[in-house]
Parts: structure tokens; C-alpha cells; sequence
């Protein structure tokens, strides 16, 4: 593959036997897919949580691709949207011989001690989707989500003729992507579509708050016309569910239709777009996350190194603070290109 590249004692036996323990907790029930790895430098892999269609799907990816490549993966372990455990998975991943660590931490902000832990001990780092606020990073393997808000801006704009009321269910602002794909997407409005009310609905990316906000917005503002959900994964069902039951599902094209933009690309936005009850995603490439996430792994764990520039996969490697991002194409998809066979939501399964 070519890339832009440049070449105890018994209390602390006790110790770790505590904290494996506690940690077994967090680990994905359905792992099963360290792989044999041979004399390959071991990698820890952290999930960070199972309550989304999207991340259940990099998951899968993941463990597929751990197999296929003989990567030497210790167990698998799942941090549940929780910064706590994330620290004492990525402990136990130390203590247990890592050479390096992938992670998507929620929480971009509080992660930056453990980065510090890990570049004390010489472990190199892989982020997945989530640039950390702070900290070093051999790679961050992720799409531009300032691109996301964007594009959501710019479909929707232009969907809406320029003018009417949008609902935007964000997700964490603690976190770099709720922040860019927010950002961006409040920036493009009031530069190209000063017409459009955008009412912003934090979410902390759960699908239960996003569904409570929306019900109230609607409950002050029934003739609400567009809809920009920052992760589909999380939002989609809960948001179909509501305009359903309050009437307002309208098929795209059908007189009273709430046009509807999501993120995530999974096969349920896919069907939703079939159906004309959304009406385009961008969609985030799980299968590159899981791909690239392994190869710069054992990348770091053999002391490659890489410089910023165009990829052979059809990204681009950035310069960021503490490390590097590869930018991976995120494409928007709407009902003329749903059914493309290179998108991996038409792939799963």
C-alpha cells in the first residue's frame, strides 16, 4: 500500500488482576476476534459504544478485517460512551502489552491526560472519527466534518428554495464532530441561506433528548419544513417514529413533506431515502474507519512514520495539533445514487 510516507511484585500482580476484572465488564461480549497475529506487535482496540447503528457497523468491520488481516488484536474492549472506562480499558491495554491503541473517544476533551499517559510509555495512538481536543496522535483516521455541515447546508438549502424553518439535532458539543458539523453548518447558513430559521437542538447524541427537543419545536413551530440530523444512527428511528405519529411523514414530493438530511450512511437512511422519508445522507465510510484504523496501527507499532499529502485511497493526509488526519471521502447520497454498490451501506451483511 502506498502512502505518503517517510521511513512484579504480588501487589501489582494484584493490581492488574483488579483491574482486568473490572474492565472484563466492558468488553464486546461478541469479540471473540483477537486474531492469532503471529510475532506481530499486539494492538489494543477500544469500541466506544454499542447504542448506535453506525458504530455496531464499524464494530463488525472491525472484527472482520482483525480476521482477514492476522492482526495481532488483544480482546476487545467497549467503552460505552463512558470516559471512566475508556481510561481503564486503555490501562489494561498498557499492562497487557499494546503496542499500540485505537480509540474513538466521545469525549474529546477529557482524553487528553490518557493520551499524555500513553506518549510517556511510548504507545502510539490511533483515533478513529474523533480528533482529540488536546494530545498527541500518530493518526487520526476520519472524514471532514466541516464538509458534513456543509453539505447539509447547502441540500437543504436548496431543497427549502431558501427560505423556511429547520430543525438541527446536534450532537455533543463536547465533542470535535458535533462542533464542526455545528459550526459549519451554522456558517453556511447565514452566508447562503440568511432566509432559513435553523433552530439548534443540542442532543449529546441520544436519540431519546433529540426526539423530546423535536417534539417540543414542533409543538411552537408546526410549520417546520426541513430537518438536519448530525448522526443517523442515533436519530433516524426516534425522528421517523415522531412524524409519524404526529402525521407529518409525508413522502418526498407529497405536499407537506419535512425535508430531511442525516450523517451516517447506514443500510436503515438508505431504505428511509428509498422510501422518500429522508431525503439524502452523507455518508461515513465504517469500512475505511475499521480499514485504516488497523493499518496505521500496525503502522505506528512497527515506527513508520507518514507526512501529510494525497493518499492512494483517494484522501488526504493533514497536518493537525499533535499529529496527523487522514480525511477519508464521505460522499452525500440521495435517491440517484442510494443504490450504488461501492457505498458500504449497501454492503453490510
Amino acid at each position: 500500500m502506498k502512502l505518503a510516507r517517510t521511513r512484579s511484585t504480588a501487589a501489582a500482580a494484584c493490581a492488574l488482576a483488579a483491574l482486568t476484572l473490572l474492565t472484563a465488564c466492558n468488553r464486546d461480549s461478541s469479540s471473540g476476534s483477537a486474531g492469532s497475529g503471529g510475532d506481530k506487535p499486539a494492538i489494543g482496540i477500544d469500541l466506544p459504544r454499542s447504542d448506535s447503528d453506525f458504530w455496531n457497523s464499524y464494530a463488525e468491520y472491525l472484527k472482520k478485517d482483525i480476521k482477514s488481516e492476522d492482526i495481532n488484536a488483544l480482546p476487545l474492549s467497549n467503552s460505552q460512551n463512558d470516559i471512566t472506562k475508556l481510561v481503564a480499558n486503555v490501562q489494561v491495554f498498557q499492562n497487557t502489552g499494546a503496542k499500540a491503541v485505537v480509540m474513538a473517544p466521545q469525549d474529546t476533551g477529557a482524553i487528553a491526560s490518557t493520551l499524555d499517559t500513553l506518549a510517556s510509555k511510548k504507545i502510539p495512538v490511533v483515533s478513529v472519527d474523533t480528533r482529540p481536543d488536546k494530545g498527541d496522535v500518530y493518526m487520526v483516521v476520519r472524514a471532514d466534518n466541516r464538509a458534513y455541515g456543509t453539505k447539509a447546508c447547502e441540500f437543504l438549502g436548496e431543497q427549502l428554495g431558501g427560505k423556511g424553518k429547520v430543525a438541527e439535532l446536534q450532537g455533543a458539543l463536547d465533542s470535535i464532530n458535533g462542533r464542526d458539523r455545528s459550526e459549519a453548518f451554522a456558517e453556511c447558513m447565514k452566508t447562503k441561506f440568511p432566509k432559513i430559521e435553523v433552530f439548534e437542538l443540542p442532543t449529546d447524541w441520544k436519540g431519546d433528548v433529540a426526539s423530546a427537543k423535536l417534539q417540543s419545536l414542533l409543538a411552537q413551530h408546526p410549520d417546520l419544513n426541513g430537518i438536519y440530523m448530525q448522526a443517523g444512527g442515533v436519530f433516524l428511528q426516534p425522528t421517523l417514529a415522531l412524524l409519524e405519529q404526529k402525521g407529518l411523514l409525508k413522502p418526498a414530493g407529497e405536499k407537506g413533506h419535512i425535508s430531511i438530511i442525516s450523517n451516517d450512511g447506514i443500510p436503515q437512511e438508505f431504505e428511509a431515502i428509498r422510501k422518500g422519508q429522508i431525503d439524502a445522507t452523507v455518508s461515513q465510510p465504517a469500512d475505511l474507519y475499521a480499514k485504516y484504523a488497523l493499518y496505521y496501527a500496525e503502522a505506528a507499532a512497527e515506527g513508520k512514520t507518514f507526512k501529510p499529502g494525497a493518499t492512494d485511497h483517494d484522501s488526504t493526509i493533514i497536518e493537525i495539533p499533535g499529529g496527523l488526519e487522514d480525511q477519508l471521502p464521505a460522499p452525500l447520497v440521495t435517491k440517484d445514487n442510494v443504490d450504488d454498490k461501492a457505498l458500504w451501506g449497501n454492503n453490510v451483511g
